[in-house]
């Protein structure tokens, strides 16, 4: 397999007797002539073959010439093929995958998903979700920021209440963590700079095309902030890089699902939620879709932007450990950044002195025995700090503008979906 070929290269290998691998995207038998469809990673190789073929998924090796055609795809096929079975498909796909549209509905393609996902439009949305990731890594890296990795068994659900999957751990109970949150403020004291890439759990009985029960989160956190805006400065930066790394490394997809991709301004327009709460006529202390869906709206009216920061959240909606807003009692220094009409990354400034700690959990009621591992970090001096989280499979569904979130995801879990 070292001298394989990939489909995107048999150009470079005109009249050459070349080596290809993959699997069978689709047979055609005619009279005359017989065309096999090959498959790899990176597109399709037409193949002209005669007498009988092996059939769709099969797991082939051909050895044969590359020839011009301009029918073909990329303009190129083999002729003269010499084809190996590497491995049989013992049974057909739920669907012909060999069809430019998916034909079957969302449920088939998550309970076939592991033969689903070969087919190049459902592929796609995972291709760009790697590219984005790819970029999001390369951005932070170039920013100074250390990747870590954190627990995500903990022993306590001290962040936001029953939201939590409970596990026995060793006959002792524990919990799935919802964020690394309380984690990545602790390697703030390491490494001053830190993100971190990895699943999530909520246990909340969502069943809507925007929730899931475990996720992928992109997670970053900084000190030495002078407050919230340095969050987002580098934050709209992380969007760029994750932008930039899409439209180079997964064009095909882009191109085969026909997403546009957004600017990202210079400079997001912010707003304050206050003044978001005027724009929606609501008085509530969070906002509903519909909300995020006007303000989104405005904001592309207003700003030509796609992307809205919402800031000053109140205090009763966000969690302990966000600073308040110096200049605005009962309100924060916290933000969401909402893209394409919806929620997608929520951050904010946080507390960072031991004393304040103790005096937000006596005013929620508690004592700090329970934080006690999390409040190590701030006992010995943390930094003004903030960080940021943002959810990668919505990401993809508002770039792709995917009806559901499990367009997006390789193999869900939901209130109703364990496997495959």
């Amino acid at each position: 397999m070292i001298s394989r070929v990939m489909s995107a290269e048999l150009a470079e290998h005109a009249g050459q007797r070349v080596t290809i691998a993959g699997w069978v995207h689709r047979r055609r038998q005619l009279k005359s002539v017989s065309f096999l469809v090959v498959r790899d990673r990176t597109g399709l190789t037409q193949v002209v073959a005669a007498g009988d073929l092996p059939g769709e998924e099969n797991v082939v090796e051909i050895t044969g010439t590359a020839a011009a055609n301009p029918q073909a795809p990329g303009g190129f096929e083999l002729v003269e093929p010499e084809i190996e079975v590497l491995a049989e498909a013992c049974a057909a796909p739920p669907f012909d995958l060999y069809r430019p549209v998916v034909g079957a509905a969302l449920p088939t393609v998550l309970d076939h998903a592991p033969v689903a996902l070969r087919h190049p439009r459902l592929r796609a949305p995972l291709e760009i979700s790697a590219a984005g990731v790819a970029g999001f890594r390369a951005t932070l890296d170039g920013l100074g920021f250390t990747e870590v990795h954190t627990p995500k068994i903990v022993a306590s659900a001290t962040e936001s209440g029953a939201n939590v999957f409970g596990i026995d751990y060793f006959g002792r109970p524990a919990y799935l963590a919802q964020s690394p949150q309380f984690y990545k403020q602790a390697m703030v004291g390491v490494f001053e700079r830190v993100y971190e890439v990895g699943p999530v759990f909520r246990a909340e009985p969502h069943d809507t095309v925007r929730h899931l029960a475990q996720y992928t989160s992109l997670d970053a956190e900084l000190g030495f902030v002078r407050d919230h805006r340095d969050v987002m400065a580098v934050l709209r930066e992380a969007v760029a890089g994750m932008l930039e790394s899409v439209r180079h490394r997964a064009r095909p997809a882009l191109g085969l699902l026909g997403v546009a991709l957004p600017e990202v301004p210079a400079e997001i327009p912010a707003i304050h939620f206050t003044e978001a709460q005027r724009l929606t006529g609501s008085a509530e202390p969070d906002l509903s879709p519909a909300q995020e869906r006007l303000l989104s709206e405005w904001a592309l009216r207003e700003h030509g932007s796609e992307f809205l920061y919402v800031t000053g959240y109140p205090m009763a909606k966000r969690p302990f450990y966000t600073h308040p807003d110096p200049a605005r009692p009962g309100y924060t220094n916290g933000f969401d950044l909402l893209f394409r009409g919806m929620e997608l990354v929520t951050g904010g400034q946080r507390l960072h002195r031991y004393a304040d700690y103790l005096e937000v959990l006596a005013a929620r009621g508690e004592g700090p025995q329970a934080y006690e591992g999390y409040l190590q970090a701030f006992r010995y001096g943390m930094p003004p700090h903030g960080g940021f989280a943002l959810g990668l499979e919505r990401w993809t569904a508002r770039l792709t503008r995917a009806a559901n979130i499990r367009q997006t995801t390789a193999f869900p879990r939901d209130l109703h979906r364990l496997s495959p």
